[in-house]
């Protein structure tokens, strides 16, 4: 036991989300359809090929994300990137549950943080509570976070699991991984969770990422707007997947990565970020996924830009512009 005290958790009171509102509605969420204008931008057609060559030879294609594209209404853009086989893995960070999990439960998700933290009320929400337990009952079963989650989104039937990221994966048997940090997630306040499952599931998503990055040589990794998650979970998975890879004479060099987010580079930026004087040193997809991770034989392309316009404008160049191919199903 430790000597410090701590917080009792059973003095919250959690209420129900129909108190709450939602800044998403189920009604919300953008229709399956093209851009009114392309997203254009240096390296944009570059990209798409990469995409289309990767799964034209069932290499995977990686997508890490943070929870704001669900919150922008971009979900059916990505399921239908999963179901089409252009996606191989999605991993993201705990808000990316949460979010998904909310808006197929309830039809909305997203709350209004200024009113409820002046109320002490900020994520203590009933329904929402409900994820501890399937993650108590993913990790008896042995499963990983986001298998857990789109596995009872499916088998509950909850009314709007069409939207449902997590389900759409666990249904084409697409790993959806779940990197945590303990403390950082609304469903870590609340009385019900336990950590030792928390942690174990999301281990569990971190071996299944690092499996996947294992194969990764002549793939392609998506980082959409997460700057600390991505970057820094990716960086350990390769660099387990590349211990293995060398002690049996192969190499994991030639792939891409992308990143979309809103900080402005400089178009040189591929030569690496300022020195560690300069705040932007610190800016991870920077110097991490556009520079070191490729630095031996890899691209790296970076997009600025707000996600309703990357993520349906990357969506249309595969899918909706014109009549392609459809890519293998599978990865490697």
């Amino acid at each position: 036991m430790s000597r410090y005290p701590q917080f009792d958790r059973s003095q919250i009171r959690l209420l129900p989300l129909a108190q709450r509102g939602h800044q998403l509605t189920a009604q919300e969420v953008l229709p399956l359809a093209p851009p009114a204008e392309p997203f254009v931008a240096p390296g944009w057609p570059e990209l798409v090929g990469a995409i289309q060559q990767a799964r034209a030879k069932d290499r995977p294609v990686v997508l890490m994300m943070g929870g704001h594209p669900i919150k922008l209404g971009l979900s059916r853009f990505l399921i239908d990137l999963v179901q089409r086989g252009w996606i191989t893995h999605v991993a993201g960070n705990g808000s990316v549950l949460i979010h998904d999990f909310e808006l197929a439960l309830v039809g909305g998700t997203s709350e209004d943080v200024p009113r409820w933290i002046a109320r002490g009320q900020f994520g203590l929400w009933q329904e929402t509570s409900r994820l501890n337990d399937v993650i108590a009952q993913g990790a008896a079963r042995g499963e990983g976070l986001g298998e857990a989650v789109g596995r009872v989104v499916l088998e509950q039937r909850f009314p709007h699991r069409e939207l449902s990221l997590a389900a759409a994966c666990y249904q084409a048997g697409v790993p959806l991984t779940c990197h945590v940090s303990v403390g950082s997630d609304i469903i870590h306040a609340h009385a019900n969770c336990q950590g030792e499952a928390l942690g174990q599931c999301s281990y569990t998503d971190f071996l299944i990422f690092a499996h996947t990055v294992r194969h990764l040589e002549g793939g392609v990794y998506l980082n959409l707007g997460t700057a600390v998650t991505g970057p820094e979970v990716f960086l350990k998975a390769l660099s387990m997947a590349r211990n293995v890879a060398h002690r049996q004479g192969e190499s994991i060099r030639r792939f891409a990565t992308a990143v979309f987010d809103l900080v402005p580079l400089p178009p040189g930026y591929g030569q690496g970020p300022p020195g560690k004087e300069h705040p932007m040193y610190y800016y991870r997809p920077w110097k991490t996924l556009l520079v070191r991770t490729v630095q031996d034989g890899g691209q790296s392309y970076y997009f600025c830009g707000d996600h309703r316009r990357t993520v349906p404008g990357l969506w249309h160049a595969l899918v909706g512009s014109a009549v392609r191919q459809e890519p293998q199903r599978r990865s490697a």
